[in-house]
């Protein structure tokens, strides 16, 4: 086993706050796990944060007739402050400072000084008024693959990288009714296809560390010459490229990948006391960590393929990483969350209504990992009374029936039933099979067994010893009920108790939405 887990989390664009669609796959995913593999005595450090450099920032800011550059100091306030409302216990969260700004144009300085970069003409969809090249979310058009309708870049439906020039019925989204047209430019770019054969090696190494609909991709994706990948774009908005061959042009955002990734470990080792020297250390081999991409489906080209190209790039330098948890998209009553048509529910309004507990339950029961599923407020009200709040306030009402009175013996037998079930939710928190539906499903399955004792005194030590374990193996996902309840939900179990005495249990509120 690796002496860290680095867990990853991409950072969302700083164009808004997060809805539930964010939190439901990767957010809330790394953050179980890595309560779950902290609380094994397992050193882990989460990263995540916010990206400013996307062309939607510009777009949404336009929208809303702010600056970009205000837009995005709000929006990562936003993210940071909604994330920890909701629990999601984040190490290290970049931002846009200087240092992480620098850091980014010297990985990409090493990354050129490697000599794989080249220089290319590619073509942009150009807009002849103003003179502007248009990538990302500066242009919609048609997928050339699978014909859906998105932004340049990657197609969110089915995982491809889309070069602007290649968008089916190209237009403006800031100027739609303008006509576009094809122009080349010259940019720097890491040509993929020199790394297709050891980018199927390595993850025929690692064929069950990601989920299938990943390895769809990834198999779709290496089965065929991949396209060279633009590390430079024409435009002016994002971090100026330290490039010679391409003056006034900006870094890619979707190749930050790495850097970004490599600063987040660097800055949550540093906020929990570590000494890091640059941002790349725990990349090398030497470090032995253990790297955990949680992210979205979508974001497979650029972390999985893109990014590990990069780091093959310098050589033997890096450890290459092989854990992807991918999730699908979460939808809001059947239809995709969508900020600009306010079909949203964002993470601090529901809190309002509901308790931090049972939102995150009923996101860990609903979290999209293999298929699109769908979040509606009567479902989350019906999911969380009937298998969380009512069994369990029936435990809380045994529990509280003996409270004060024992010590009362634990069984050999109950030790038994603790540990299978100290097992059983080990194999949902544990990454080969990581899965917040199961464990969901566990929280709900214990809980019916518990609600339905019929406790006597001969077996009141066996209750209450196994509300205290199924309290510590919930503990990743009901943060607060744990933590009300158990001295230290974080701290490694200890040696199983001979005798026990029960205590008055909190009861749960249903939520009133």
């Amino acid at each position: 086993m690796s002496a860290r887990t680095v867990v990853v989390s991409p950072a969302p664009t700083a164009n808004g706050d997060l809805h539930l669609g964010h939190v439901a796959g990767p957010f809330l995913a790394a953050d179980v796990h890595a309560r779950y593999a902290r609380a094994a005595g397992r050193e882990v450090l989460f990263g995540t944060g916010a990206q400013d450099t996307p062309t939607y920032v510009v777009t949404t800011a336009n929208r809303l007739g702010v600056s970009p550059a205000d837009l995005a100091e709000r929006s990562a306030d936003d993210i940071r402050a909604t994330l920890a409302a909701l629990g999601v216990d984040v190490d290290g969260f970049t931002g846009f400072d200087r240092r992480f700004t620098d850091w980014v144009r010297a990985f990409m300085s090493g990354l050129h000084g490697t000599g794989a970069l080249r220089t290319r003409g590619l073509k942009f969809p150009y807009l002849p008024r103003t003179g502007e090249f248009l990538v990302d979310g500066y242009v919609r058009g048609g997928c050339p693959l699978c014909l859906a309708d998105g932004c340049a870049g990657l197609c969110e439906s089915c995982g491809h990288p889309v070069a602007p020039g290649d968008l089916l019925g190209p237009r403006s989204t800031l100027h739609p009714d303008e006509p576009v047209e094809l122009r080349e430019a010259q940019v720097l770019v890491l040509p993929l296809e020199d790394y297709r054969e050891r980018l199927r090696e390595h993850f025929a190494r690692h064929a069950d560390s990601v989920r299938p609909h990943m390895a769809q991709l990834v198999d779709e994706l290496l089965s065929r010459p991949l396209p060279d990948f633009p590390v430079t774009h024409p435009v002016s908005w994002g971090i100026p490229a330290p490039f010679a061959e391409t003056p006034d042009q900006v870094i890619n955002p979707n190749a930050e990948t790495q850097a970004w990734s490599m600063y987040s470990a660097a800055l949550a080792a540093e906020n929990r006391g570590a000494a890091v020297g640059s941002p790349d250390e725990l990349w090398s081999p030497e470090a032995d960590s253990e790297v955990v991409y949680f992210l979205g489906f979508d974001n497979t080209f650029p972390f999985a393929i893109a990014g590990l190209a990069m780091l093959m790039a310098h050589g033997d330098r890096y450890a290459l990483p092989h854990r992807f948890v991918t999730n699908e998209f979460y939808e809001l009553d059947n239809q995709k969350f969508s900020t600009s048509r306010g079909h949203v529910v964002r993470g601090r309004d529901l809190l309002g209504k509901v308790s931090r507990d049972l939102v995150r339950f009923h996101l860990a029961a609903t979290s999209p990992e293999h298929q699109r599923t769908n979040f509606s407020l009567d479902a989350l009200a019906t999911v969380t009374e009937t298998r969380l709040v009512a069994p369990w306030n029936a435990v809380a009402d045994t529990a509280s029936r003996w409270a004060d009175r024992g010590p009362f013996p634990v069984s050999d037998r109950s030790h038994a039933v603790a540990a299978r079930v100290v097992a059983r939710f080990a194999a949902t928190y544990e990454l080969r099979h990581f899965s917040l539906n199961r464990a969901a499903e566990l929280v709900a399955e214990q809980l019916g067994r518990l609600a339905r004792w019929e406790v006597t005194e001969a077996d009141a030590g066996d209750f209450w010893h196994e509300v205290e374990v199924f309290l510590r193996c919930a503990a990743p996902i009901l943060v607060d009920l744990a933590a009300a309840v158990l001295p230290d939900p974080a701290a490694p179990a200890g040696p199983p108790p001979a005798e026990v005495t029960p205590r008055v249990l909190p009861r749960l509120a249903a939520g009133a939405v």
